[in-house]
């Protein structure tokens, strides 16, 4: 016999099916849902990292900036003051000296004896040559003498004209002249002679170990150090060569050598910030001086430039630069412009936008997004620029902006 399945259990097993179903149905769809939402959350948009800073008032120094060297103010070259022979020099680079009193190099002049001996036998050429042309003028004269009483004879008798007798007296006393004058040549031609023997005879007397030899002294010109020595072994030299610096360590000055462009900005007086000088701060200075003219000075690159000498004095006392010498390098700020209390932005975050200067502003109330926004300079230096519109005290901005900031992007504090 044949067992007919009750309704109520067929209704119990379809309802078993659909729940059972129902499970696995509402398990894949979430399951589903969570990938949909987490692809959805990995393919949005990511806010772009950036530097954001606000900005603010404060002091604005404008400056230029270049290298510069220490020097003494008066460097005095001490030179040989005769052509004769220099003593080796003991003295070395940095020794103290005093005005009027240290001995810097010695000097024994050119042997007199080969000197005088020259002299001499110039002056004995040249009294022969005196000699020569006195009897030369002597002849002259007695032939003037004799031609003039022959002329004077034939004008008796009439033979010759006035002026033929005027031309003879003429020649006479021509004649007479330039006797006159070789006969003063040839006494001072004796007299040079007679001073050359005299100089030889002085010069050759005889030299010995006891004898002494008259030295010339170089002293020092002023008081303070010997900067450089040209000139140390011993050597013959000639008058005017270049032995020795001397210069006092503690007058030193600033010179910077600037573009003129620059040049032009700076006055006498104004402030000088001295950096990188190997001391703990920085030291103060006085612009003293724009020469008024420029050079030409070849750049690292090879390219030409117009330069121009500012000279700097120390501010700061002493004591904070006792260890700068003649000729350490420095780095020279001159201030040519000082602002307060202005609204400043540093010079990192501005980029032109055609033909105006532009920054990227974080509008915080639209969730961090970057606007464009156009604004207007005043006064710059290299870190910092001064606003005069476009931005207000506290707005945040962009600095060093990446191609990927463009204006509406969403952007976030780097961290």
């Amino acid at each position: 016999m044949v067992e007919v399945p009750k309704v109520t259990d067929i209704g119990n097993k379809v309802r078993a099916t659909v729940g059972s179903w129902s499970r696995r149905t509402r398990v894949i769809g979430g399951v589903a849902l969570f990938l949909v939402l987490f692809f959805m959350w990995a393919l949005r948009s990511q806010p772009v990292p950036a530097d954001i800073i606000a900005i603010g008032k404060g002091d604005l120094l404008v400056t230029i900036s270049d290298e510069g060297e220490t020097r003494v103010k008066d460097v005095y070259v001490v030179s040989a003051p005769v052509a004769g022979r220099v003593e080796r020099i003991e003295m070395d680079v940095g020794d103290p000296v005093i005005a009027g009193e240290t001995v810097l190099a010695l000097f024994l002049p050119q042997d007199p004896s080969v000197l005088d001996a020259r002299s001499r036998s110039e002056a004995e050429a040249g009294v022969g040559m005196a000699e020569a042309e006195r009897a030369r003028a002597q002849a002259q004269l007695d032939f003037a003498t004799s031609d003039l009483r022959r002329q004077e004879q034939l004008f008796k008798e009439g033979t010759i004209s006035e002026v033929a007798l005027d031309r003879a007296r003429l020649a006479v006393r021509t004649a007479k002249a330039a006797l006159d004058q070789a006969i003063t040549t040839a006494a001072k031609r004796r007299t040079d002679l007679e001073t050359s023997r005299a100089s030889l005879a002085k010069a050759g007397r005889p030299t010995g170990p006891g004898t002494k030899v008259d030295y010339i002294p170089v002293r020092a010109p002023v008081s303070g150090r010997l900067l450089k020595r040209m000139q140390q072994s011993e050597a013959i030299l000639a008058a005017g060569t270049p032995l020795l610096e001397v210069g006092d360590p503690a007058n030193l000055e600033i010179v910077t050598d600037l573009l003129s462009s620059d040049a032009v900005k700076v006055k006498d007086g104004q402030e000088v910030m001295i950096e990188d000088w190997g001391g703990p701060a920085a030291l103060k200075g006085k612009v003293r001086r724009v020469e008024p003219f420029g050079f030409t000075k070849i750049s690292a690159l090879g390219i030409e430039e117009q330069r121009v000498n500012v000279i700097t004095d120390f501010v700061s006392p002493r004591e904070e630069w006792s260890s700068l010498g003649h000729g350490y390098r420095v780095e020279t700020r001159i201030v040519i412009e000082k602002r307060t209390a202005v609204l400043k932005v540093p010079v990192s975050a501005l980029f032109r936008s055609g033909e105006d200067w532009a920054v990227f502003r974080v509008d915080s109330k639209s969730g961090g997004i970057a606007r464009l926004t156009k604004v207007k300079l005043g006064s710059r230096n290299t870190l910092d620029a001064e606003i005069t519109s476009g931005l207000k005290e506290g707005d945040a901005v962009i600095l060093h902006p990446s191609d990927q900031v463009a204006d509406g992007v969403e952007v976030a504090a780097r961290i």
